[in-house]
């Protein structure tokens, strides 16, 4: 995002002032390689020395999501809430129900059956999330003392 134009553009054009705050949690989840909770960001954030509450991480992530440049999403397995930087791609996550990993997926299976709802159930279709719940290989491996199966 940070590439194309500034946070500070991002902002204005949502009719958002520019703050330190937002800046900085969209930087951290810019940077991140996963989705994070609000504990995660807070955590983060206190240890760039950036002096931020939690009620105001929570305040901004409700701002950034009804404004769309982040997603939120809950998780199955331990009902928590993660956020993400909404870079407007299509993406799928696998959760590994042990460590809690997230692992972005390619692969699409749903864009021909999109098609076909569109056509029978005459639904304009703005997109979808995916996320499967499964064990890790390296949490397998240690349920097993280091013996993969599968």
């Amino acid at each position: 995002m940070s590439e194309i134009i500034t946070y500070k553009e991002v902002l204005n054009h949502k009719g958002l002032k520019n703050t330190r705050h937002r800046n900085s949690i969209l930087e951290l989840l810019e940077t991140s390689t996963q989705p994070l909770t609000a504990d995660q960001i807070y955590l983060a954030l206190v240890n760039q020395k950036i002096s931020i509450n939690l009620s105001t991480i929570y305040r901004v992530l409700n701002t950034l999501v009804e404004n769309g440049l982040i997603i939120k999403t809950n998780t199955v397995s331990d009902n928590k809430t993660l956020f993400e930087l909404n870079s407007f791609e299509h993406k799928h996550h696998l959760v590994c129900m042990e460590c809690k990993k997230i692992t972005m997926v390619d692969e699409c299976p749903f864009e021909e059956y999109e098609k076909k709802l569109k056509e029978k159930m005459g639904y304009t279709i703005l997109g979808h999330k995916l996320e499967i719940y499964g064990v890790c290989k390296s949490c397998r491996e240690k349920e097993n003392n280091g013996k993969s199966i599968v």
